[in-house]
């Protein structure tokens, strides 16, 4: 049976009322601190000091109760604004993605209907790009549907024992033919195996979306570098490029749901804005913990729980 968390106000309420128990016990049983050794009430005066204690603490049980309950409500509020005031920005956003798409779509329809005597060719090119963007929409209601089930239901993520090597392997072997277009080169430095038990879908899409990342963002004739190293607990892997980087004031958000550093080029290039996002919710998730920096191109420095 799992135990209930304990809430801030229940935190600060369990450790106030032991430092003040403890405190009592110590002082009455050892009489001021000045006995030798510990030894049974045996004073009237004892007697009287332990029930003015017990008044004490019940008294400062009620007053500390009431203000840790005060407290919790207090916290609970504001989280409950902050997720919905998430929510709406994240509605907001979902709503402007899937409006270029669909407006397309529509329009290529529209014209094919309006004009029935269109050439082939045009037709052709119309329905190419329709069908372009139906991917690109299909692409964003899987991300979006991923981040949902890691947020609202993480439990049912199933984990089992994998060899995250043999994840970067496929990765690297259906992205060969990008990388060769742009002139790219993946230097696969990991280990033989990495053993490590995690959701094997999740973490495919941890190193799919960094690759294409960096292939779409780092520059032709670039190099990907992948390097881990085991501790105890964990792995800690180093994802890099030596491409052409960011600006620094764009870090701090780059793990932003639907944050684009060039949004008319992330747009044209197919992304969905939340490859970055599915990274470090599948990290956390994961029981590790991720950073980026700009160091000659762009770096990611991520652990992952064994």
């Amino acid at each position: 049976m799992r135990m209930k968390k304990l809430t801030e106000g229940r935190k600060m309420f369990v450790t106030v009322m032991a430092t003040f128990a403890v405190y009592a016990a110590t002082f009455i049983l050892f009489d001021d601190f000045d006995r030798q050794r510990f030894q049974l009430l045996d004073e009237a005066s004892d007697w009287h000091l332990l029930v003015f204690s017990l008044v004490v603490m019940g008294i400062l049980a009620v007053v500390l109760h009431h203000y840790t309950r005060r407290m919790d409500e207090r916290i609970s509020r504001e989280q409950a604004e902050q997720q919905a005031a998430t929510r709406r920005q994240l509605t907001q956003n979902i709503a402007h993605e899937l409006k270029t798409p669909v407006a397309s779509i529509q329009g290529y329809l529209e014209t094919l209907l309006a004009h029935p005597d269109i050439s082939n060719e045009q037709r052709r090119q119309f329905l190419d790009r329709s069908l372009a963007q139906t991917t690109r929409l299909a692409a964003l209601l899987r991300d979006i549907t991923t981040l949902q089930r890691m947020d609202d239901a993480p439990d049912v993520h199933a984990f089992e024992a994998l060899d995250v090597a043999a994840i970067v392997a496929n990765v690297m072997k259906e992205t060969a033919l990008q990388l060769t277009t742009r002139h790219m080169t993946f230097a696969n430095r990991l280990p033989a195996t990495v053993p490590l038990q995690g959701n094997p879908t999740l973490l495919y899409g941890v190193f799919r979306n960094l690759t294409d990342n960096a292939i779409a963002y780092a520059g032709e004739g670039t190099t990907i570098t992948l390097t881990a190293t085991e501790t105890l607990h964990h792995w800690h892997f180093t994802f890099r490029d030596n491409g052409v980087g960011i600006a620094p004031e764009h870090l701090p958000r780059l793990f932003e749901r639907f944050y684009r550093v060039d949004k008319g080029r992330s747009r044209k290039l197919g992304g969905t804005g939340l490859g970055l996002a599915i990274v470090k919710n599948t990290v956390l998730l994961h029981g590790g913990t991720i950073t980026v920096s700009a160091d000659h191109g762009l770096r990611f420095d991520f652990s992952l729980h064994k």
